[in-house]
């Protein structure tokens, strides 16, 4: 038998944690030890862009977002990477280590898992900002055979020594669509929210969202900022054969209702 076909009986299990539950180190401790309880081969790939906002102002470096989407330039980037590949990565890894999950913390320079080329200016120059070209399935694939849980923060690399901010939530989908090869693979973005909301001061909750619903809501301003590219990457993922992806706070690692599950078709 095929070493893939021994692999695709397998469920793995893609998380993104974001949101305010990193800079919460009450809420992350508990979604740590709620993750290292998952059976099975597992993957985290984090945020954590409030705290690089936090770092930046401290270090006096303007930060910018448009459309929920952060602008690099080289002294931002220099910022990311401290905060994204150094302090939230490393809290993160000694969490799960503490809760006996044998997690090794990753860029996307580590064992080029990730790589990317710089965004190419068009309308907005969003600067040292990577479009994935390539994730490294087989590498990733041997350290979870290892026993290993791989946690990526949000910075990938063009091959050619230069490192380069990548949005959390795209690099979480393509790795789940790159493993899709080797196991049957679940999608889970978590954060502080139940799901994607209708209503935010209700919290009422959209249970099933398509693209042609996310355009209305869009065109609506129900959705807008980060979860735009949050829920077009989790639909990408799902055109590249991601069995599911569900949108929700830490419950939904325990499969606990409300969540926002994304579907192509509405049927």
């Amino acid at each position: 038998m095929e070493i893939n076909e021994v692999h695709k009986k397998l469920s793995l299990k893609v998380v993104k944690i974001g949101g305010g539950v990193i800079e919460d180190p009450e809420a992350l401790a508990r979604f740590c030890a709620l993750f290292a309880s998952l059976s099975g081969p597992k993957i985290l790939i984090h945020g954590g862009g409030k705290s690089a906002t936090l770092l930046a102002k401290k270090l006096g470096v303007d930060t910018k977002i448009i459309n929920g989407r952060r602008i690099t330039p080289k002294e931002s980037l220099e910022v990311m990477v401290m905060s994204y590949a150094g302090v939230a990565n490393k809290n993160i890894v000694s969490s799960l280590q503490s809760n006996n999950c044998n997690a090794i913390g990753l860029s996307g320079a580590d064992g080029n898992s990730v790589l990317a080329h710089k965004r190419i200016p068009t309308e907005i120059d969003y600067g040292y900002v990577g479009d994935i070209d390539l994730v490294n399935a087989v590498l990733i694939d041997s350290l979870l055979d290892l026993g290993l849980c791989p946690v990526f923060c949000a910075i990938s690399h063009n091959g050619n020594g230069q490192l380069l901010n990548t949005n959390a939530d795209t690099i979480a989908a393509a790795i789940a669509a790159a493993m899709v090869s080797f196991y049957k693979t679940s999608l889970y973005y978590c954060f502080e929210k139940e799901g994607v909301l209708s209503n935010i001061e209700k919290n009422i909750v959209i249970p099933v969202l398509t693209p042609s619903k996310m355009e209305i809501e869009i065109a609506s301003g129900v959705i807008q900022a980060g979860m735009i590219p949050k829920l077009s990457n989790g639909f990408d993922a799902l055109k590249g054969g991601v069995y599911e992806v569900i949108i929700g706070n830490k419950n939904i690692l325990k499969g606990i209702e409300p969540f926002t599950r994304l579907k192509i078709t509405a049927q």
